[in-house]
């Protein structure tokens, strides 16, 4: 009897610890193809942060982006400016005028969410669907379209495309709208996934170009950014290091 009782508490105990599925691993079996092409992306759902270098091949300046993936919390270090999200507010440092873009908040994880992508579509209010093959640059690609609960994000109106080689299932070209700066008709871009590598049995491009979109052809290119010193890990970054400074630096939207 004290054996069987002892049996039995173990087991209970084992049942309270054991730790509970995943839900963003149930996903579509047509995209879960396309997951699995990108290498063992349970190592994504298992991850606490997230940081790499990024390097803007148009001017040649360089990011360093560093992000907990639970509460999405980020930091970009930049040459001429700080920027980060503590889980409600975006700042900027040393001041508003030190970054030349439209919108700070617009811009705080824009890369980030490029960058994970297919990873990031296993998110809770993503809903992705294989629909028919479209054709780009004279290619025909596997087609999944991508779209956001209302409450999902600053922008759920975006529309997002993945298109996959239908031979290996990976990821080449992302189309997509911005919605965020309340564009009435929003036009299609279209951004280039090329020259993965592996990050600790994930792959991830090196290179990711935006290029303008016309009809079912690309057009000029809009940008280009490149990544190293990719980095998950099961560990969560300092909340402190997402904190605004005391001094010099503001809120910025």
């Amino acid at each position: 009897m004290k054996n069987s009782y002892f049996i039995l508490l173990l087991l209970s105990i084992f049942a309270c610890t054991e730790k509970e599925p995943d839900p963003r691993a149930n996903q579509p079996e047509d995209f879960k193809q396309v997951l699995d092409a990108h290498g063992d992306w349970s190592r994504w759902l298992d991850a606490e942060a997230f940081s790499y270098t990024m390097f803007h091949e148009t001017n040649l300046t360089q990011e360093n982006h560093f992000f907990n993936l639970d509460s999405r919390k980020g930091r970009i270090d930049a040459q001429n400016f700080q920027i980060g999200f503590d889980g409600e507010k975006v700042w900027i440092s040393p001041n508003r005028q030190a970054f030349g873009g439209p919108s700070v908040r617009f811009y705080h994880n824009l890369y980030f969410y490029f960058f994970s992508i297919p990873y990031i579509f296993t998110d809770p209010g993503v809903s992705v669907e294989k629909i028919e093959d479209r054709t780009l640059n004279g290619k025909s690609y596997e087609t999944y379209s991508v779209s956001f609960a209302s409450d999902k994000g600053d922008s759920p109106d975006d529309q997002y495309y993945m298109l996959a080689d239908p031979e290996t299932h990976q990821l080449e070209w992302v189309l997509y709208t911005v919605t965020f700066f309340d564009s009435p008709e929003p036009n299609l871009n279209a951004l280039k996934y090329e020259d993965y590598r592996d990050a600790g049995g994930l792959v991830f491009p090196r290179v990711l170009t935006g290029y303008t979109l016309e009809g079912d052809y690309t057009g000029r290119i809009r940008y280009q950014v490149s990544f190293a010193d990719v980095v998950l890990t099961e560990d969560a970054l300092d909340d402190d290091l997402f904190e605004m400074p005391e001094k010099g630096a503001v809120v910025a939207n």
